[in-house]
């Protein structure tokens, strides 16, 4: 999958001259650029968080239609199946995209993997809606973090971390707020943040079930009841869909034959890979990569 640079400048078609982090990217958007987040799910290695604050979106999310209205933040991290379906001409919305590798490196991480999937595990969805108060602080939190990108500080790398983290305290106060903490235990929200945390290290040498419920030290029918409880999902569901996102990532970005993507990814031959990614895709490679 593409890292924020190489997403920014390969899908988006920015110039490198205008990619200012390799960790943090913030913008303000409308319903055409948003129509971009289809290919995101696909190629990008990295969370997202979208406050909308006029106009309307409509979109498919893990096989649900939901609206994304004014007020409304939505959170996305790989993964998690999301189409664009139709937006209002008025849409406007701001984006903050951070690296997933990045993610990681930043000291509050607990709370940056948190703030993705505690929606998901308490209600199931990845939207959260703001007053007018805290839809107003976050979006000029958001523009803040834009100008930062743009500046000359000297200790802008700094700078933006320190933003991005404030950021998602806040965040986690608003969901504290909105959410609460009684809907799932502590104990289940914090053994799938683990799992999401494995999978997206591990999930191209490991596709089964049992090598993370050994690493998780519980066994594959607990594992497999928590995550189907908090969302919906089986655990194979999100091992393929984040094959599929890489698979799809090395079909557009390098012309490496069918074959050896097979082998990169751990299938046991092409044949098998094309079964896989024609059953998820609708499309077979060939035609996937052809109609790029």
């Amino acid at each position: 999958m593409y890292q924020l640079r190489a997403f920014l400048t390969t899908v988006l078609g920015m110039s490198p001259d205008d990619v200012t982090s390799d960790e943090l990217y913030c913008t303000e958007s409308n319903t055409r650029l948003t129509f971009l987040t289809n290919q995101m799910q696909q190629t990008m290695a990295g969370y997202s968080y979208t406050l909308v604050h006029e106009g309307w979106l409509k979109l498919i999310y893990n096989d649900r239609m939901l609206m994304l209205q004014k007020g409304d933040l939505m959170i996305y991290s790989p993964g998690m199946q999301i189409r664009i379906v139709s937006g209002s001409v008025n849409y406007q919305s701001v984006c903050l995209i951070i690296d997933e590798q990045a993610a990681l490196e930043i000291p509050a991480v607990r709370n940056v993997v948190r703030t993705v999937y505690q929606p998901i595990a308490e209600i199931g969805r990845p939207i959260i809606h703001l007053d007018e108060q805290q839809a107003a602080h976050f979006r000029q939190h958001m523009l803040e973090i834009i100008s930062y990108l743009y500046s000359s500080h000297r200790y802008r790398h700094e700078a933006l971390r320190t933003l991005f983290t404030q950021f998602v305290l806040d965040l986690m106060d608003v969901m504290e707020q909105n959410i609460g903490r009684g809907q799932v235990s502590e104990r289940s929200t914090e053994l799938f943040i683990a799992f999401m945390r494995l999978l997206t290290t591990h999930f191209i040498e490991h596709h089964d079930i049992g090598f993370y419920a050994d690493r998780l030290h519980v066994t594959t029918i607990h594992l497999s009841r928590i995550i189907r409880q908090m969302t919906g999902r089986t655990v194979i569901d999100y091992i393929n869909q984040m094959l599929l996102m890489e698979a799809a990532w090395l079909l557009r970005s390098t012309d490496l034959p069918l074959a050896d993507i097979a082998e990169r990814l751990h299938f046991s031959d092409q044949s098998s890979f094309s079964r896989f990614f024609t059953r998820m895709k609708g499309v077979t490679p060939k035609r996937f990569r052809t109609d790029r």
